[in-house]
């Protein structure tokens, strides 16, 4: 078992960036992948201009594993990539895409991560204190991601109620299936990969 996991570090370049400043890029670059990625696994729903992704994985990822800095460097990196014109959101390109029904999630995207990982940090101990704090880490970070969306939607509909409505109502089953998934495999890759950063 060791053997295979000293071949699955290697792969991931662990082995290879000996140097924790590389580690740290390269880990920043990989959560922006990431999300950019998890951008285009991606369905409409309706009644909302506001699709459902697996971004909000991949942005609870970064910050559980990461930790706040390097969680939200990961999202500022997807974002800053985004606005430059390359296709890793959704939908659209460049800026303006940032100032639509989807931006305002986007753009709190780094605060989530930071959030995130500035509970995770703490968990320690045993798995049901790692996983409680790891649950608190998603939760906060998931209702970061929701004020940032529906502060957005408000005004560009002038309707909060409307807001609400649109942008968090239809995406509490689907956000709890991903933080539940992001806890788990929290969990899994912590204990073999803690300290590395």
């Amino acid at each position: 078992m060791n053997h295979v996991l000293t071949h699955i570090r290697r792969a991931a370049g662990v082995e290879v960036l000996v140097s924790v400043p590389a580690r740290r890029v390269f880990a920043v670059i990989t959560f922006a992948l990431l999300t950019a990625f998890s951008a285009h696994v991606s369905a409409p729903l309706p009644g909302t201009a506001v699709p459902v992704s697996l971004q909000t994985l991949a942005v609870l990822m970064s910050g559980m594993l990461l930790g706040p800095a390097l969680g939200a460097a990961a999202q500022t990196a997807y974002l800053m990539a985004g606005a430059a014109g390359l296709p890793v959101f959704a939908a659209g390109l460049g800026v303006p895409y940032l100032f639509g029904p989807t931006g305002g999630y986007l753009l709190a995207f780094p605060a989530a991560a930071a959030v995130a990982g500035a509970v995770a940090v703490h968990a320690r101990g045993g798995v049901f204190t790692q996983a409680a704090l790891l649950v608190l880490a998603g939760a906060l970070a998931t209702l970061t991601v929701y004020a940032g969306g529906t502060a957005q939607l408000t005004l560009l509909t002038g309707d909060a109620s409307a807001a609400v409505r649109m942008g968090i109502l239809p995406f509490i089953p689907g956000d709890l299936a991903k933080l539940a998934i992001a806890v788990v495999l929290a969990l899994r890759i912590r204990r073999r990969t803690l300290g590395l950063l």
